[in-house]
């Protein structure tokens, strides 16, 4: 390891929260040099190069792709999911406090410390398990099975500051209610269903979550992608649902930061400051042949 006396000297503080937000990845981030020169010069470096590309990106986004990652990962899955029978569903975004108990959340659940609440009873959904789980107390009577339903939206969680989380982020959640066959089996498959056409290698491990308990997680280089569970579960009882289903929450930045080939959710998320990954407050300006506007 590179010492100036008897201290590391690696980036300043400012130039370390610079060359992240740019895009300078942790393992460049973490280096240390001979000299506050030789630091400066590569700070100098660094920004140049990432300015020029998240310029480029901009531009690649202006000219070819025209829709943020974020968005196509939105609509691969959902042109796979109704191919598979699957039908759309839209619920609001606000959600009462009786529905987060249903689902076991209360005062002493540590998701209840991440709820953005609106009122006494109202809050902006955390999750939308809630809402599917009220429409299958309906739509099992009403429509042969299996029933197939899935919904993607916005959720809100004061999440931890982390380079995988967000305080808004974009949720696609699918249940298949009495599904054919296995619904363990159903599950793995619907995880290929929704992964496949995205084209990412990907592996299925069993875990716990704070709400389900045993879950199976969809993980792409170890980050997780999507938490999957299957029923009759004990919840299933306060909503009404009787019978197996097979359900996956997938949360879309991480597969939209994935397949950047990313290490920060960040960039790829609904943001002001970046636009499809690109940080908006860097060096460039409009290539001469540009028509000006109103040209």
């Amino acid at each position: 390891m590179k010492r100036q006396g008897d201290i590391a000297l690696g980036f300043s503080p400012q130039q370390r929260q610079r060359l992240a937000e740019i895009g300078l990845d942790e393992d460049a981030l973490a280096g240390t040099f001979e000299s506050a020169e030789e630091r400066d010069a590569r700070y100098e470096e660094n920004h140049r190069g990432l300015s020029r590309t998240n310029v480029e990106r901009l531009d690649t986004l202006r000219t070819e792709r025209r829709r943020p990652v974020l968005r196509t990962v939105e609509t691969v899955l959902i042109e796979a999911l109704v191919a598979e029978g699957f039908v759309e569903v839209a619920t609001p975004l606000m959600m009462g406090k009786g529905a987060l108990a249903k689902m076991g959340i209360d005062e002493d659940h540590p998701l209840w410390r991440q709820v953005y609440w609106v009122d006494g009873d109202r809050c902006l959904r955390p999750m939308l398990a809630p809402n599917l789980y009220y429409l299958l107390s309906h739509l099992q009577r009403l429509w042969p099975p299996p029933v197939s339903i899935f919904e993607v939206g916005p959720c809100f969680r004061k999440e931890s500051k982390g380079s995988n989380h967000l305080s808004e982020f974009t949720m696609l959640n699918l249940v298949e209610f009495e599904p054919v066959g296995d619904a363990t089996d159903r599950l793995r498959s619907l995880a290929h269903v929704a992964m496949e056409p995205l084209g990412l290698d990907y592996e299925i491990v069993e875990t716990d979550s704070g709400v389900y308990g045993a879950t199976l997680d969809v993980e792409v280089h170890g980050i997780e992608v999507a938490s999957g569970v299957v029923g009759p579960h004990p919840l299933d009882e306060r909503w009404g649902v009787t019978g197996p289903w097979a359900g996956w929450g997938f949360g879309l930045e991480r597969l939209a930061m994935m397949q950047t080939g990313g290490s920060r959710i960040h960039p790829v998320g609904r943001s002001l400051v970046y636009l499809d990954g690109a940080r908006l407050n860097v060096q460039g300006t409009r290539p001469a042949s540009y028509p000006a506007a109103g040209e």
